[in-house]
């Protein structure tokens, strides 16, 4: 690496680290203001709070982190350009592809912390954070489906007339066992109960038919201990529930709700896409960053700063519309949460061509 190289990486690293102090710290600041009523309600302790906003912290910064790399390319290529340092560059023989290098270095090793903390690091700490929000700040959650089905197993599906989370009870259980298009057996009962001590689930006034060929054979009882392939944590709120998850869960959660006919799987399939699309985000908006930022204005650094917050804000209305699109299923969850990104590389290579060589 060339002392220039050197010099544009440093100035743009600490650019980046400053505009992401600069953006929490204002986040933080509006995010206690909100939630400032919810803190006396509950009587937090100060360690409680200092607790939720280490766990915010990582979270909001790398959420933000596409933007704000967008935004410290704009601001340090900006002010290079206004003192004629580019042009200076650029007359020793530096091509304009050769001068990208040091912010396309800098970018990948931002990208590259960024899929590892969103993959695996800040999910286990938002495990935490969303506990927090589900206790303090949102109201209790009540199930309110009826007539829920479910397909537990391969071969096994339930069925649930409705149930209660908070005491953990469903009323008019069924469990059905069928094998290519025939029953094999099917589990009746009046109600089903979650077992803590034992953690399995138990029925209450029960009727089992077994089906051989033509014959059926009936039991009954009171009580019946039972494992199924599902717990009370499947009726919990799911809120920011995929945002919990590292990529290995959830690729699991995805194959057990596909297996299960699950109707919210996009959810997390949208989830895991983003986690790979956002590392490529940071790449491309750096790119655009030093096309749009690299020539002197007459506007200044000031205009050109401005300029990029709006191509910022025309990036983030275009990502929430595709998700959107995606998580209602109008388009693919891997094209819609992609769409962004293409048109911003289209757009990329456009301004490339009018940039000076």
């Amino acid at each position: 690496m060339k002392i220039l190289d050197r010099y544009i990486l440093k100035k743009f690293l600490s650019s980046y680290i400053f505009v992401v102090l600069i953006l929490v710290a204002v986040i933080m600041v509006i995010d206690i203001t909100e939630k400032s009523d919810d803190f006396l309600e509950h009587k937090l302790a100060f360690a409680q709070i200092a607790d939720y906003y280490l766990d915010f912290i990582p979270w909001i910064a790398n959420l933000i982190t596409p933007i704000t790399v967008f935004i410290a390319t704009v601001f340090i290529t900006s002010k290079l350009a206004g003192h004629t340092e580019i042009v200076a560059m650029l007359s020793s023989g530096v091509s304009f592809s050769r001068l990208i290098v040091p912010y396309i270095i800098g970018a990948i090793l931002i990208a590259a912390a960024s899929f590892y903390l969103t993959g695996w690091l800040i999910p286990n700490s938002d495990k935490d954070r969303v506990a927090f929000l589900a206790e303090y700040t949102h109201r209790p959650y009540n199930f309110t489906e009826n007539n829920i089905h479910i397909k537990i197993a391969p071969t096994s599906y339930m069925y649930l007339k409705n149930y209660n989370n908070h005491s953990r009870v469903g009323h008019q259980f069924t469990l059905e066992t069928v094998e290519g298009n025939d029953m094999r057996e099917k589990l009746s009962a009046r109600r089903v109960s979650w077992n803590e001590e034992s953690q399995n689930w138990k029925v209450h006034d029960w009727t089992l038919r077994q089906f051989e060929g033509r014959q059926e054979y009936v039991t009954q009882g009171k009580e019946l201990d039972t494992l199924l392939n599902i717990t009370p944590k499947d009726f919990e709120s799911n809120k920011y529930l995929e945002q919990t998850l590292t990529i290995n869960e959830l690729n699991s959660t995805i194959a057990l709700l596909r297996s299960r006919g699950a109707d919210n799987v996009e959810t997390f399939v949208v989830e895991k896409y983003m986690r790979y699309m956002s590392p490529f985000a940071i790449i491309i908006l750096t790119f655009i960053g030093v096309i749009m930022s690299a020539r002197k204005s007459r506007g200044g650094v000031g205009f050109q700063i401005a300029l990029g917050f709006l191509i910022a804000f025309v990036y983030i209305i275009l990502f929430m519309l595709s998700r959107e699109f995606a998580l209602k299923g109008e388009v693919p969850p891997l094209l819609g949460v992609w769409i962004p990104n293409i048109i911003f590389t289209a757009l990329g290579f456009l301004l490339y061509k009018t940039v000076p060589r």
